[in-house]
């Protein structure tokens, strides 16, 4: 192929890609959250829901591609579903929906021995309301997923039974299926560890699985891609769950050591590109209705700064993952020759695909630097003087 032939043919697989890639932003990741241990507050965070969308609508303008903002049920909707009329009308003043419906299964007092899988009946229908109230959220608001993660599990051997815990997460679940309707989904989320640190009762996506498909056919698995051990193939999951049909969304980190919450792509950029990969070689059918969700939140990087390098990030990511040439990938994987095979892989994470996306960016009507656009405005200065005297209080909730 000609050079210029070529060219074009590189801008016309990033523009389409980019076209075509949405990633969901979180209301909690622009409010004053932190670890275990305390946080550090911040003049510019969030407060109230009616800044988040805010803030997310400034992240959608600078980057184009985060039309919808993940909600918080008991942080974001504290009333229930009297709180929809109030998030109807933020999205219409802020261009932004809402998007996946997030249950909160691990804060009140009556969590401590588990939710869903609590051994105390009473406690797993106050568990069971909640999350019929999500989905009855979700219907009202036109959400089509909600995620659920749930902490449950215990610290020392011998204190609960692992193998009732299953049977009672399985009629929870199935419950919360069977109140979901055409078009909706729930997001089954798995962790290894953390809080519960000698069992977890969703602890790998194989545990996932198995409660997405005895739920019913409108639950499927949520990868977080902080919550795995070290050293975990992730990709190789994402490939399987592909390939079983049940893979529904994700909820991109970057770690270093555990679920650090880390910026997207600042400590392993190369395994996010893989997991494109595969992705971008499965059946288009198996892979439209993927939901692309930031999951992070931070003490130290600036939110929005840090929202929307995330954003920047996974485009560039995902445009590099499109340019693999994966007709002559098969060829050089079914001919085992290894070394012309990684090279053909590792040029396309290595290809500049900055000024492309710079272009794509221009046509689209965007700012070609979201990052520098977002200094230039003075948004984040703007939004400080507004907020920094709430923030002075804002010491221990954490959303």
């Amino acid at each position: 192929m000609p050079k210029n032939e070529a060219v074009q043919s590189k801008q016309e697989q990033v523009w389409s890609v980019l076209d075509r890639f949405r990633i969901e932003v979180p209301s909690w990741g622009f409010a004053n959250t932190g670890t275990r241990f305390g946080k550090f507050v911040q003049d510019a965070a969030a407060t109230t829901i009616e800044e988040k969308f805010a803030d997310a609508g400034e992240v959608n303008r600078l980057t184009g591609a985060s039309p919808t903002v993940a909600l918080h049920v008991l942080w974001d909707l504290p009333n229930g579903t009297a709180d929809v009329e109030k998030i109807r009308a933020l999205e219409k003043e802020h261009g932004v929906k809402a998007g996946s419906i997030n249950p909160n299964l691990f804060q009140s007092q009556e969590y401590k021995f588990g939710s869903i899988a609590n051994p105390n009946a009473a406690v797993r229908k106050v568990a069971l309301d909640h999350l019929l109230e999500s989905v009855e959220i979700g219907r009202s608001l036109g959400s089509k997923d909600i995620s659920i993660w749930v902490s449950d599990g215990s610290n020392y051997p011998g204190t609960q039974s692992i193998s009732r815990r299953i049977g009672w997460m399985e009629e929870v679940l199935g419950a919360m299926h069977a109140a979901t309707s055409e078009g909706q989904r729930l997001l089954i989320e798995y962790k290894p560890f953390e809080p519960a640190f000698y069992h977890t009762d969703i602890a790998d996506w194989g545990m996932a699985l198995h409660l997405a498909q005895k739920a019913g056919p409108r639950a499927k698995v949520l990868v977080d891609t902080g919550h795995h051990a070290p050293g975990a193939n992730i990709e190789q999951i994402v490939a399987w769950l592909l390939y079983v049909d049940a893979l529904g969304g994700f909820h991109f980190n970057d770690r270093k050591y555990a679920d650090d919450d880390l910026t997207l792509g600042s400590i392993d950029p190369y395994q996010l590109f893989r997991i494109f990969h595969e992705i971008l070689s499965a059946p288009a059918a198996k892979t439209d209705g993927i939901a692309y969700m930031i999951d992070q939140s931070h003490n130290l990087k600036g939110k929005m700064e840090a929202m929307v390098q995330s954003v920047v990030t996974a485009q560039e990511l995902f445009a590099r993952a499109a340019l693999i040439d994966r007709d002559t990938l098969a060829k050089l994987q079914d001919e085992c020759r290894l070394v012309e095979a990684e090279e053909l892989f590792r040029d396309s994470f290595w290809s500049d695909v900055r000024p492309v996306v710079r272009a794509w960016r221009e046509a689209r009507g965007l700012p070609v630097d979201p990052l520098q656009e977002l200094q230039k405005s003075g948004y984040v200065e703007q939004i400080a003087k507004g907020r920094a005297q709430r923030n002075k209080g804002a010491v221990s909730s954490y959303a």
